[in-house]
Parts: structure tokens; C-alpha cells; sequence
């Protein structure tokens, strides 16, 4: 029986979200105009009124917004209340330039809260549920927007944050944990140490996994589920926005349902910016309809994806993303072909090997060169010498097929690459542009 939070706006006719969202977007854009300068001057440059917008279906008028901007009114120039009305800051964990800074009204907080309940319920979460948050905690949306939605809904939460991965396996065990809520990357982890721990994972009362914050295959979910023997949900978010539950999974697992009530989705070209149809993988952008305190107008998340209105075994009538296949931004452009870094884990994990790599980038006489690092099994790495450089020409010809595009391939020692806690670093770009 499929477990809901909020039935009756997750099974809504598609009339009443529509009509909900059209009447949350009219009153956004009054609430931006009116208490942000950045979006009045915006408006004004195309001479656009916000008694333009009439309804959702007006949204296409609207300018759009990129990490960029959050950048250059840093700190709180996006702010849309004075900063009495805040009760909390959170900021994104990204690498380069000033990190984007994201402001909260206790209403936002509950809408977020809500959103993570609703990812938690579709996971199977019930209020006599123990869940272990081994997303880190602080300025990271992760740990704190999962614990908000474990409370919300009434479960109990662990505040276990990441790191100290023995402890949180002993946690797993000693405190009858059945979620466990983390990066998908730090999940491997965990299930590498239960094994070298000796740990039959199917001793431990876990019974599902809540992953996001970073991309993740399908192939990487059935590792998963069998190192921790659980059924593993994908949970989408970004700090911009509100942090995981933004869009989460069901048990049909056939893409996330977006909380599109409070986060209104689109699905646009990446080049010409204009929208593309249900069903075409292009860039996701998002319109923060019912936040008060950063009321966004169409977000560029740099994420490609596709939504899809099909309807899901669910019950559920909210509409659908995919799992992102990759981001505008994180491509790799190797001697003029596109490479996405999910595409070459779905290629090794295909050829059984474990999901632990890493992608260098380099330029030697003008020529981009991609190496491809790659953890072996204990088991692998006890064979020949000649075995192995066998399957690094394997793995090689498996990208060229795949990609079209080659890579050296060098199969490395088993536990040799760095081990996250948060999100994975899987590329490293050397080339200087």
C-alpha cells in the first residue's frame, strides 16, 4: 500500500494544482517586483508589469535567474522580507566563486519540511520509523532539511551527520535504524565497511535508503541495494531552491515526483532558451511559487533532464522528472564530444566494476586527454599483471563504443581513491583554458 503525507494535493486533479499554482505564481511576482530590486530593475528592463501575469500559463513572460545573480548580491541582496522575518540561512556547498546564500521565513521552513515528509513517505517512511541523516550538517541544505522532514512527519531522527563511518554502522545496529538518508557515493561507502567489518547486511533492521545531492546510475542503485539489502529512492533538491524534497521517488521508481505545488518546473533548450516539450531532455528550471523569503523566477538548476505527465502506479498526479543525466555545466568537452561523468560510470559499472572512479582532464599538445581512474575489486587486484591490462583495454573500447570519444583507462589499487562523506569528487579538469 503506497504511503502518501499530503493525499490530497499529491493525488490532485491536474485542474486544482494548475489553478494552485497559478494563483501562488500571481502573488510571487507581486512579492519579488515589490521587494527586490534585482527583479524590479529586471521587469522593468522588458517592460514588464506583474499584472502581466494572470496565470501559470504567463510564466514563459518572466526573465530568467542564474547562480550568477545569487553571486552578485551577495550576500542577502535576493532577500524578498527584512531580515527580522528569517529564522535561518543556509548556503550552497559550491566550489567556485562566493557561495549563494539562501534565506528562510518559518513559512518556508515548513513548506520545505513538508516536501522532505512527502520524499519520506513515498520511501516507505512510517511515523514508527528510526532514520539515520548522515547527510552533514550546517550550512549544507542536506542534513538539516531531511531531519525537519523526518520530525514533520512524526518518524524519529538520528542526527548522525557524516564521517566516523564505524560509528554510524554501529549506530545502524545498535539504535534498530530502518532509513538511512545520505549521498549515494557515502552509501557505497557504508556497505564497503559492513563487508570488510564482516557484517551480513541483511542482520540490520535497514529496510530503505533516501539518496541524493549528487548524480547517481542505475547501476549504482542495484550496488547499493545489494551491499546494504535495501531498496535505494533517489531524493532531488538544491540549496536554491529548498534542499532535498523538491522531487523524490515513489516506489514505481520511474523518475521523481516534483512538489510542484510550491516549485513549478519547466523544461528548456540550454542554447536558445526556449521551452521544449514533455518527454525532451533539455535544461530544468525551476519557479519558487510559494517561498517568501527568495521568491526565484525560473531558476537555470543546469541540470538535463525530462518531465513526463504519464500517469504513475502511484497514485500520484504530480508530475514527473527523470534522474538527471548530467548538468549543462559539469559536461565535459572532450576533443568536441560532449561527455557527461554518469555516462562513463554507467559504462564501468556495466563492465562489473565498482563505482569508485575518477575522470582527469588534461592537455598535452593541444590535445585534450581523458584518464579514466578506476578502483579494482580485492579479488582483481590478486590477478596477473596481463589480466588486468586485459580489462583496461576492455573498459577502453567500451568508452570509445559508448562515447565516441577514447580514454586511458588505469585500473587502480582497491580503497586508493578518496572516499567522500559528501558529495564525490569525479572529475578533475587540468586543462587551462
Amino acid at each position: 500500500m503506497e504511503n502518501y503525507f499530503n493525499k490530497e494535493i499529491e493525488t490532485a486533479p491536474r485542474e486544482y494544482i494548475k489553478a494552485k499554482q497559478s494563483a501562488r505564481l500571481i502573488k510571487m511576482v507581486h512579492n519579488a517586483y515589490n521587494n527586490v530590486e534585482f527583479y524590479k530593475n529586471k521587469f522593468d528592463e522588458i517592460g514588464l508589469s506583474p499584472s502581466d501575469i494572470k496565470s501559470i500559463d504567463d510564466i514563459s513572460k518572466l526573465p530568467f535567474t542564474v547562480k550568477q545573480d545569487l553571486r552578485d548580491t551577495y550576500p542577502f541582496g535576493m532577500f524578498a522580507v527584512p531580515k527580522e522575518e528569517l529564522v535561518r540561512v543556509h548556503a550552497s556547498s559550491g566550489t567556485t566563486g562566493k557561495q549563494t546564500v539562501v534565506g528562510y521565513t518559518q513559512k518556508d521552513i515548513d513548506i520545505w519540511s513538508e516536501c522532505a515528509s512527502r520524499s519520506l513517505s513515498a520511501a516507505s517512511c512510517t511515523k514508527s520509523d528510526y532514520v539515520q541523516v548522515s547527510y552533514g550538517y550546517g550550512l549544507f541544505t542536506g542534513g538539516l532539511g531531511l531531519h525537519y522532514g523526518v520530525e514533520t512527519l512524526g518518524a524519529t531522527v538520528i542526527p548522525a551527520s557524516s564521517g566516523n563511518t564505524k560509528r554510524q554502522i554501529q549506530i545502524l545496529q545498535d539504535f534498530g535504524i530502518n532509513i538511512l538518508a545520505c549521498t549515494p557515493s557515502y552509501a557505497m561507502f557504508i556497505g564497503e565497511t559492513i563487508k570488510e567489518m564482516g557484517i551480513d547486511p541483511k542482520t540490520l533492521p535497514l529496510r530503505a535508503g533516501i539518496f541524493g545531492a549528487e548524480a547517481w546510475s542505475e547501476n549504482m542503485r542495484k550496488e547499493i541495494e545489494k551491499s546494504l539489502n535495501i531498496k535505494a529512492y533517489d531524493i532531488y533538491g538544491l540549496s536554491e531552491i529548498a534542499g532535498p524534497g523538491v522531487a523524490y521517488e515513489c516506489s514505481e521508481q520511474s523518475g521523481m515526483h516534483i512538489c510542484e505545488d510550491y516549485f513549478y518546473p519547466e523544461i528548456i533548450d540550454p542554447e536558445t532558451l526556449q521551452p521544449l516539450p514533455d518527454g525532451s531532455y533539455g535544461e530544468l528550471v525551476f519557479t519558487c511559487i510559494g517561498k517568501e523569503a527568495l521568491p526565484l523566477v525560473r531558476y537555470r538548476t543546469r541540470d538535463i533532464a525530462k518531465l513526463t505527465r504519464e500517469k504513475c502506479s502511484c497514485g500520484r498526479t504530480l508530475i514527473k522528472m527523470s534522474k538527471p543525466r548530467g548538468r549543462s555545466d559539469d559536461m565535459l568537452v572532450i576533443r568536441g564530444v560532449n561527455v557527461f561523468p554518469s555516462q562513463v560510470e554507467h559504462v564501468i559499472i556495466e563492465l562489473g566494476m565498482q563505482p569508485n572512479y575518477q575522470i582527469i582532464v588534461e592537455r598535452k599538445n593541444n590535445m585534450d586527454m581523458m584518464t579514466v581512474c578506476i578502483e579494482m575489486s580485492s579479488e582483481m587486484f590478486s590477478d596477473s599483471v596481463r589480466k588486468i591490462e586485459e580489462t583496461e583495454r576492455k573498459i577502453e573500447m567500451a568508452v570509445q563504443s559508448t562515447l565516441s570519444v577514447s580514454a586511458k583507462i588505469h585500473l587502480v589499487e582497491p580503497q586508493s581513491l578518496p572516499r567522500s562523506e559528501g558529495k564525490a569528487v569525479r572529475v578533475i579538469d587540468k586543462r587551462e583554458i
